[in-house]
């Protein structure tokens, strides 16, 4: 698989995977600020021209992009999210149910910690995972704040690139801008030939309630993949991991806009009568 875009990075990525335990224990010492990065993807039916894992693919190619140019390690992908939305249809979709999934990430985040990394962005590919995510995110923001934990979906890190994402439905998937990008970074696990004959709109506008895939779906997608190109995918994937970059350049040196310093007021304002 080719993480390369348009622009020529500087090293390889840091997988957390590849290094023996002296290694990462010696990588974070010293480094209380380092950000890490967890793809946190999906394995589930992607339409008839894309394969069930392309949310992983594509959470883990921004991730290890994002890794050659900043230096930040990458956690081993999630590979399995909340993929509830896509029913028990259509053959090859995997899931968590959204409570295990957030507990995964949490446990995930809390176990890096042991090794020195207090810092982690998950980088996210699959629309249905952000609610798991962010209770996951919940739950370490109030019982760990010697961590910090941050959610971003690849969609949603360039202005551009959401827009981008939009033209062809608010509920996308499998669509114009997501087989683009596996053009650009796995053009071998598209089937070419079934573009022409994929698209399907999105059906949600108006709804009052929520569906599975194939209560909104004629073949698992939504949007126009017979529009996509490895030219547009190139392009908002570099757009994608400098915006993703420049979240992990920021969060290596964030701090809370207040600290934990406020005092229990006294709401009468008579102040302490012993």
């Amino acid at each position: 698989m080719s993480i390369q875009s348009g622009q020529e990075v500087a090293a390889g990525p840091l997988r957390w995977a590849d290094l023996a335990w002296p290694e990462v224990g010696s990588r974070f010492a010293g480094r209380p600020t380092d950000v890490g990065l967890l793809p946190v993807g999906a394995t589930e039916q992607h339409g008839p021209h894309l394969p069930c894992g392309t949310d992983t693919i594509i959470a883990t190619a921004v991730c290890e992009a994002v890794s050659a140019r900043t230096g930040a390690v990458v956690l081993p992908a999630v590979p399995i999210g909340c993929s509830y939305g896509h029913g028990k249809v259509m053959a090859g979709t995997l899931s968590l149910p959204p409570e295990g999934l957030a507990t995964l990430v949490r446990q995930t985040v809390e176990w890096a910690a042991l090794s020195g990394l207090r810092r982690v962005l998950m980088v996210n590919a699959h629309f249905g995972n952000h609610a798991s995510l962010l209770v996951a995110t919940d739950h370490l923001r109030l019982e760990r704040p010697d961590l910090r934990a941050g959610v971003v979906g690849w969609w949603a890190a360039d202005p551009e690139v959401a827009a981008e994402t939009a033209i062809d439905g608010e509920d996308i998937h499998a669509n114009r801008t997501e087989t683009s990008l596996m053009l650009a970074v796995a053009p071998e696990l598209v089937h070419l030939d079934r573009l022409a004959g994929s698209d399907d709109p999105d059906r949600t506008g108006g709804l009052v309630f929520r569906y599975t895939a194939t209560s909104l779906s004629t073949n698992g997608v939504t949007g126009r993949p017979s529009q996509a190109s490895a030219e547009l995918g190139h392009r908002l994937f570099e757009r994608t991991v400098s915006a993703v970059s420049d979240l992990v350049e920021r969060g290596r040196i964030e701090e809370p806009p207040l600290v934990d310093h406020v005092a229990v007021r006294d709401p009468a304002g008579v102040g302490d009568r012993r």
